[in-house]
């Protein structure tokens, strides 16, 4: 198991540690519970230091991304970010992840922790043109800063002017009197607020002065179960659970970052996915009896016929009821349908509802 650089601050602050991803992670430092309120009502920090960062430099940067990824990065300008996935030859997805323009021969991706190594071969497979390539993974740390107080708390460590920084934008600049931190709003909570990219070695700096910045809004550290319950309420995806090496992009309703306007791995076959009819969809929905949905919960009709199963499931702490995702044929995909979570020996009634959940 590998750690972040900042362990050790996470276990003096009481976290409990869990493996996750191929690291050992701060799950909840009080209860899911209170840190999700926290992001959703004030301010709340996660160090996803986890994840992974590659960069890529040289005239031919653009093109790969352009082989390996769905969407369209020739859209992409200085200071734009762009969501979008890595399919594979089968149908399924490598991996999603993000891609931010830093000029027009220099882009960084960020990918997922479980994924970094096979991202960083997948890349490389497809790398005939000799792009640079560095992976930055293990000298990054990277702090999300979520939530309704999280621009009031940065702002008054920085002279960029947050205010201007858009949804999927990024700027460079001095925090907290360190150079060189990338600044992004991204966000993975739907809460607002700001992801920083920060040297290993100036990790501990940035986050003690981000806490003395937001004491007046009550700021807490907040781990990974808050995280899931946030990302959850949104119907953001989460790779390994909602969407993996097996399944499809379209119907994961990846179909708005899926670009046939130019040709990348496996595009011939998704095309003709979408033009013979997608078979299922991967829906939200709401208990309507009490239950908590968990993953690989089965999801049935009306007579208990097996229709799918759950990718995520929880409590909802904003709404107080049980909420989860799932792949379901096209014919229980849309809102107001019926169906049914089997937990253990019985049926337990829920609703397919439109995502995101907190509106």
């Amino acid at each position: 198991m590998k750690t972040v650089p900042l362990h050790e601050l996470h276990q003096s602050l009481g976290a409990k540690i869990v493996p996750f991803a191929g690291f050992e992670m701060p799950v909840r430092y009080t209860s899911d519970l209170e840190e999700h309120h926290t992001v959703r009502q004030g301010v709340g920090v996660f160090d996803v230091s986890h994840m992974g960062e590659f960069v890529l430099r040289g005239p031919g940067a653009l093109e790969l991304i352009q082989r390996v990824s769905a969407n369209d990065a020739s859209l992409l300008y200085d200071g734009k970010v762009q969501y979008s996935y890595l399919p594979n030859h089968q149908g399924g997805v490598v991996d999603d992840l993000l891609v931010y323009r830093s000029h027009a021969s220099e882009y960084y991706l960020v990918v997922n922790a479980s994924n970094i190594e096979k991202d960083w071969n997948w890349i490389m497979s497809h790398n005939t043109d000799g792009v640079e390539m560095e992976n930055l993974s293990d000298r990054l740390c990277l702090l999300a800063v979520q939530g309704p107080k999280a621009l009031a708390t940065i702002q008054k460590l920085t002279d960029l002017d947050l205010t201007n920084i858009e949804y999927y934008s990024f700027r460079t600049g001095t925090v907290a009197g360190i150079d060189d931190v990338i600044v992004s709003a991204t966000g993975y909570t739907g809460a607002g607020g700001f992801e920083l990219y920060v040297k290993n070695e100036k990790a501990r700096a940035l986050w003690e002065a981000i806490f003395e910045a937001g004491a007046e809004f009550g700021i807490k550290p907040v781990g990974l179960g808050a995280r899931d319950t946030l990302r959850l309420e949104m119907g953001y995806c989460l790779y390994g659970n909602d969407i993996d090496d097996t399944t499809s992009p379209l119907e994961a309703g990846l179909g708005w970052v899926t670009k046939f306007t130019k040709d990348f791995v496996n595009a011939e076959q998704l095309k003709a996915q979408k033009e013979a009819g997608l078979q299922r969809k991967l829906v939200g929905f709401e208990m309507i009896d009490r239950g908590i949905p968990r993953s690989h919960y089965t999801l049935t009709d009306a007579e208990g016929n097996a229709i799918g199963e759950v990718t995520s499931g929880t409590q909802s702490p904003t709404l107080q009821k049980g909420i989860g995702m799932g792949y379901v044929p096209l014919a229980y995909s849309k809102p107001g349908t019926e169906l049914y979570v089997k937990v253990r020996d019985r049926l337990l009634k829920a609703q397919v509802v439109k995502l995101p959940f907190v509106k």
